[in-house]
């Protein structure tokens, strides 16, 4: 039942009920030392860390559609993303704040379903919501703050990277860029199983193997959001670097070859496609043996290595190199 005379009190009690629903165990007591309602959130700091602190966008007609996604996608799908910052930093998250606007005819049941969803990723990825702030508006609009922890000394940052380094990801790329097509052609939304379709709706952060490379791994790290075209040259510019690619090395999706055209579209998925949430690392030379091919099922793949000229190429199966284009998402390109 939609709730068509609800004010913002009303709106803020059910959040702050839904979160209730969230097993604050021992690291949500240690972390917040009052609960929802006060005007600011009280953070509680943990001995010798570090604070991280990291927000995120998640909008109506940019990042996901009312009819297409359901409610509870967008509620997991919002604290999910915002919690892959904190996985590529090597850190732990501690708490979130959400800032909500959303129009009076979705605060009923399109709320219930999407505080159900947030309520199921803060509880998985142990980050529980301190508070925020709520405003009607006529499109869907939210933003994620969250703070997490790490060791001091420990944060893994973009800029470590050194010429000889290897470089390396997480999982498979293109996969949820995949499964929003599956979700656009109509055949993704009835399936939720499929794990392309999967990836897309339910993302989930690789905090675990964050905070393991972070353990004197991992040179430089950073998260794949907007795809490895455009998001390496971020790594490679923060180190004052350049990097060559293996095409043939990039692990992709693995599906049936009806969904691409040619081999080459299957490669520009894996280039290009956002929204995978994988990191991207890299590894001196020395440690490259201390590496497994996979962490807790997750594959970790050499995709390349890092040079000291500053430029970003892509080696194919023949070894002819070509310059490496930025073409996955940018909010701002005009194409």
């Amino acid at each position: 039942m939609t709730l068509r005379h609800s004010n913002e009190d009303a709106i803020v009690a059910k959040i702050a009920k839904r979160a209730k629903i969230v097993p604050n165990g021992a690291m949500a007591r240690e972390s917040l030392a009052c609960r929802i309602g006060d005007d600011a959130a009280l953070f509680q700091p943990h001995g010798r860390q570090q604070t991280l602190l990291s927000c995120d966008w998640f909008l109506e007609g940019t990042h996901f559609l009312r009819g297409k996604h359901p409610a509870d996608s967008v509620g997991w799908k919002c604290l999910a993303r915002a919690l892959s910052d904190i996985a590529a930093m090597g850190g732990k998250p501690r708490c979130f704040l959400l800032s909500l606007a959303l129009p009076a005819s979705l605060t009923g049941r399109w709320l219930d379903e999407f505080l159900l969803g947030l309520g199921r990723a803060s509880a998985k990825f142990h980050c529980p919501l301190a508070g925020g702030d709520t405003t009607s508006r006529d499109v869907i609009l939210m933003n994620v703050m969250v703070v997490g922890e790490v060791q001091t000394g420990r944060a893994v940052l973009r800029s470590g990277a050194r010429p000889g380094d290897l470089l390396y990801v997480s999982g498979r790329l293109g996969e949820a860029e995949m499964g929003l097509r599956l979700l656009n052609r109509g055949k993704g939304s009835a399936n939720r199983k499929n794990p392309l379709t999967k990836k897309h709706l339910y993302p989930e952060p690789r905090l675990a193997l964050g905070q393991w490379l972070a353990n004197r791994l991992a040179s430089a790290m950073m998260d794949l959001s907007d795809g490895l075209s455009s998001d390496l040259p971020r790594l490679c510019a923060a180190s004052g670097v350049g990097a060559r690619v293996s095409a043939a090395q990039i692990p992709r999706v693995q599906s049936s070859a009806r969904y691409f055209k040619s081999s080459a579209d299957h490669l520009r998925l894996a280039l290009d496609g956002g929204d995978d949430y994988e990191l991207l690392f890299t590894v001196r030379p020395n440690q490259a043996g201390a590496l497994p091919r996979s962490f807790r099922g997750l594959p970790l793949t050499p995709i390349g290595v890092i040079t000291s000229r500053k430029q970003i190429v892509l080696a194919d199966e023949h070894g002819r190199e070509s310059s490496l284009q930025a073409r996955g998402w940018d909010p701002f390109r005009s194409d």
